[in-house]
């Protein structure tokens, strides 16, 4: 039976979130969720995404993507993950510019001096494609609240989809709030059928916001790519910021522009490589083997 056991990764990291690199392209092998579970544990190779790289499918692009999350549950995006993976083949393959896909569509991304500019794509703000459980006609702001109906501690999110559904919730300081408390029932709302990422937004200027996120799947993290273009577009929408923003998250900063001229949104950001290493028996548990991709 295939296995995953020897199987070389790459750990990485985006502004602080832990990334693991399985480039799984000449032996594909499907990573069960019991794996990821098994191997996302503190004494085994704890990480906030598995980026796992397939043959490609689309003409053009490098590899087909599959993002994992701590808790085995499959991701539709990862912006910091995005970055990792373009840093990853830009070392093995010497391009700079470099095409992948993911279930949610192709990400374009370049590799500079700068840093790692990654094209994910147009927002999406209809509520069936976010999706939500009901219809709203207007997801700037949607009817959701935490606390007392007369005096919410948060409410009125704006809700958009990046690759993955997020909830922004504005408040006038970030740290004011234990996200760790609301973050698990917020993602798990029944509005959210496909749950969602929380994140607190805090507009310092029409340039800047600082960003604390509970990632669906993976819980509080130093940094999430896709919640930060999310809250930038977000902003724009409700006319709190202009188009080009920089995000601060706890493990750094994100320059995020939603370009007029073809709606889509341009990341710019580090990564960084940490450790390489090949997959053991003990880090997988009983989770070791998979079958088809």
């Amino acid at each position: 039976m295939a296995t995953l056991a020897n199987r070389p990764f790459v750990k990485m990291n985006g502004l602080g979130n832990e990334i693991v690199v399985l480039d799984l392209r000449d032996a594909p092998i499907a990573v069960p969720p019991a794996a990821a579970r098994a191997l996302a544990r503190p004494e085994a190779l704890p990480f906030d995404q598995i980026m796992a790289l397939y043959p490609p499918r689309a003409a053009g692009t490098e590899a087909f993507v599959r993002i994992i999350n701590a808790d085995g549950s499959e991701a539709g995006a990862c912006g910091n993950g995005t970055r990792c993976i373009a840093l990853y083949e830009a070392g093995r393959t010497g391009h700079n510019h470099l095409l992948f896909e993911s279930v949610a569509g192709l990400l374009d991304c370049t590799v500079s001096e700068d840093g790692v500019s990654a094209d994910v794509g147009r927002p999406r703000f209809g509520w069936a494609e976010i999706p939500l459980a009901e219809e709203f006609a207007d997801t700037r702001a949607i009817e959701l609240q935490i606390g007392p109906i007369d005096a919410p501690v948060l409410h009125s999110p704006s809700v958009v989809n990046v690759g993955n559904p997020h909830a922004i919730f504005w408040v006038a300081d970030v740290e004011a709030h234990d996200l760790g408390r609301f973050g698990p029932l917020l993602e798990n709302h029944p509005i959210f059928p496909e749950r969602a990422n929380i994140s607190l937004a805090q507009v310092v200027s029409p340039e800047y916001i600082i960003l604390k996120v509970w990632e669906r799947g993976a819980g509080l993290t130093k940094a999430c790519g896709s919640a930060a273009c999310a809250a930038a577009v977000a902003a724009a929408r409700t006319r709190r910021t202009g188009r080009k923003v920089r995000v601060t998250l706890p493990g750094g900063d994100l320059l995020i522009e939603w370009r007029e001229s073809d709606d889509h949104i341009l990341m710019t950001g580090p990564a960084e490589f940490e450790f390489e290493g090949r997959l053991t028996p003990a880090m997988l548990g009983e989770a070791a083997t998979s079958g088809a991709v």
